[in-house]
């Protein structure tokens, strides 16, 4: 029981973790180290991509709770990416098609 509750705590660190990292990268909250506020597009759309992929690889293995926070994390950091990419001070997300960065 020990090991599950350990499990548990770790699997929600590592989403809240990428929660940050994203959050940072869209500069919603300052970083910690240069205490400014940074954009970097294409790196909260790598946070948010992680943790889509551990949703598919997690799907019918996680308990109720771990489901909807991970299903909440990832609807509130989608909402919030949609809502950056739509300030025109953006210049580096990428473009799903080409992979480039817009200019």
């Amino acid at each position: 029981m020990e090991n599950i509750d350990k499990n548990s705590q770790l699997f929600i660190y590592l989403i809240g973790s990428f929660e940050m990292s994203a959050m940072m990268a869209m500069g919603k909250i300052k970083n910690p180290m240069t205490d400014k506020d940074e954009k970097d597009m294409t790196q909260a759309k790598f946070s948010i991509d992680i943790l889509d992929m551990l949703k598919v690889k997690t799907e019918g293995k996680l308990d109720e709770d771990e489901s909807k926070y991970l299903e909440n994390t990832l609807g509130q950091l989608k909402l919030n990416f949609i809502d950056e990419s739509g300030k025109k001070d953006i210049q580096n997300i990428p473009d799903e098609k080409t992979n480039e960065q817009k200019k």
